[in-house]
């Protein structure tokens, strides 16, 4: 995992009861430990949050109980001119 996501997943698992309670089966991002918007998609999350926030700012986490949803890795490719 990316070093400057890990603040970001340390939210997460730190909240995971509180934030399935109220996004339970959405797909969140969570930027500077908080949570910035939740979509019905993993893809539909990092397309909307692109938008208006650089890759690799920002987490997209499942929001389920349990740890089945830890494991998703996604690398992003940059083109070089």
């Amino acid at each position: 995992m990316n070093g400057n996501l890990k603040k970001e997943f340390r939210y997460y698992l730190d909240h995971q009861d509180e934030l399935v309670k109220k996004y339970a089966g959405k797909f969140i991002v969570i930027k500077d430990a908080k949570v910035i918007g939740d979509f019905d998609s993993d893809l539909q999350a990092v397309q909307e949050t692109a938008k208006h926030h650089l890759l690799g700012t920002f987490l997209v986490q499942k929001c389920e109980p349990g740890e089945e949803s830890y494991t998703q890795v996604y690398h992003s490719r940059v083109a070089f001119a």
